[in-house]
């Protein structure tokens, strides 16, 4: 008795401890001490995300905020993504029922007859003799029976490939957060350059109106001979390149708004966004750590998890070398007459076990192994990669912030300087000491001026987008699919 125990032991240890194959260990990958971006840069106004909000939020947007939450509901790119997810989760429960016996009814019922001999038990048939041959009256025939099977995942096949879709499933999600990352960036850069485009058309209805006085003042100018007619035609022109402008800021307000739509979900015809002014302070975005950018992004987690996967992959053809075992019964009843179907005497069964192996297959097996070493070695490369490009991502996105924020400070010099030109030389042209080619050139400058102010805020704006995106936006890796 005590031996029989003993083997019990041996045998669950044996179960639970073998898994042919690798065991994952997360490959090293180039991870900088610090953002060299990072060091003395501090942006002019700061404001950050409060612990826990959306990270839209530092924009301060109401409209932004709303359209951002309806991102996960109506969002068809989004959707597809959670879809997958939920396919990769299912295929955990698939993998997890390999650990238990498959069991099953059959009841099956025949009538049959032909030459022979009846036994007469049971009542189950008469003889009849024509000429030599031996004739049995049509016999019935009635079975119910359990079965049962069982393969004993000895060699940890199962279990690799239950790991392996575990880690897809993670995977997955990690997908469906770039996704839903990636929408929302694409989303905020979208309604952010709308909204330039609106200041863009405030800058230019105002010019119209400032160019519009000043083809009024020439036109008096003209009246009393103070001024030429060439200054008249000049004005006009300036006026009508003015209104040119104005008339063409509409067509990418309309692309802008249509993409908004549809990022939200909505058809383009059904959707309107009032123009409104933009908030010009670019928000200070909180950086981490580089190591947290491992757990942060989700394209990086979702390629450590493929790792993962395809180093299970390696235990799975590794464990084809090995006998498959099964183990199969079955317990039932079979009688001619089904009143008395269920009962001792009518009692089947039967149990037994079967082990297979390939002894030869002509270097199939090893190829496999080849083939899921292969696999993985591409996987610690793409996640490597990706690990470079994300902190090259933030490095990028923080010298552009540094950059253009030097570059605005001096713009916003040049636009205030360009006012006050243009408005002592309008001034100028009014008392008769200048020529309207003066005005015209110094209103030129002042328009460009303003433009290109409005260009550095939208790229500003749409770099601190993009870094919050590389820095992992605020997706947190909390939900475990495997539980």
């Amino acid at each position: 008795m005590q031996s029989r125990h003993l083997l019990t032991v041996a045998v669950a240890a044996l179960l639970g401890s073998c898994a042919v194959g690798p065991n994952y260990h997360r490959p090293s990958a180039p991870v900088p001490q610090r953002f060299k971006e990072a060091e003395g840069w501090k942006p002019a106004e700061p404001r950050e995300v409060g612990s826990g909000a959306d990270w839209w939020s530092v924009y301060e947007d109401p409209t932004l905020n709303d359209l951002e939450q309806q991102i996960d509901i109506s969002n068809q790119t989004l959707k597809a993504s959670e879809a997958a997810w939920r396919e990769a989760v299912a295929l955990i429960s698939e993998a997890r029922a390999g650990f238990f016996p498959v069991i099953g009814v059959a009841a099956t019922g025949t009538r049959s007859g032909g030459p022979g001999a009846s036994s007469g038990a049971s009542g189950t048939g008469t003889t009849t003799t024509t000429g030599t041959t031996a004739v049995s009256a049509p016999r019935n025939q009635f079975e119910l029976a359990g079965t049962g099977s069982w393969d004993i995942d000895i060699w940890g096949k199962i279990r690799r490939t239950l790991e392996a879709n575990v880690a897809s499933a993670r995977a997955s999600e990690a997908d469906l957060a770039a996704a839903r990352l990636s929408a929302q960036a694409t989303l905020a850069s979208d309604y952010i350059e709308l909204r330039v485009t609106d200041e863009q058309q405030q800058l230019l209805d105002e010019t119209v109106d400032a160019y519009r006085r000043s083809l009024q003042i020439t036109e008096n100018q003209y009246k009393v001979g103070v001024a030429a007619k060439t200054d008249v035609i000049t004005a006009e022109t300036q006026l009508e390149g003015a209104e040119s402008q104005q008339i063409a800021v509409g067509v990418n307000r309309a692309i802008l708004e249509h993409a908004v739509a549809v990022l939200i979900g909505k058809p383009p015809g059904d959707f309107t966004l009032a123009p409104a002014k933009l908030g010009t302070l670019v928000p200070v975005v909180p950086l981490v750590v580089p190591s947290a950018l491992l757990e942060r992004r989700p394209d990086i987690a979702g390629a450590e998890r493929r790792m993962a996967a395809a180093n299970a992959q390696v235990g799975v053809a590794i464990a084809a070398y090995f006998p498959d075992l099964t183990l199969s019964g079955s317990f039932g009843y079979a009688s001619s007459v089904t009143s008395h179907l269920v009962k001792a005497p009518n009692n089947l069964w039967s149990f037994g076990g079967s082990a297979t192996d390939t002894l030869l297959d002509f270097g199939a097996r090893p190829a496999q192994v080849r083939q899921a070493r292969a696999a993985y070695d591409a996987t610690v490369a793409t996640y490597r990669q990706t690990v470079l490009t994300a902190f090259e991502q933030v490095e990028d996105e923080l010298a552009t912030l540094r950059i253009l924020e030097q570059q605005a400070d001096v713009q916003d010099r040049a636009v205030k300087a360009a006012e006050e030109a243009e408005r002592l030389i309008l001034n100028q042209y009014t008392a008769g000491t200048v020529a309207y080619t003066n005005v015209v050139t110094a209103q030129t400058v002042s328009l460009g001026n303003k433009q290109t102010a409005l260009v550095i805020l939208q790229s500003r704006l749409a770099a601190s987008v993009v870094l919050i995106e590389a820095l992992g936006g605020g997706w947190r890796n909390e939900s475990d699919p495997a539980r």
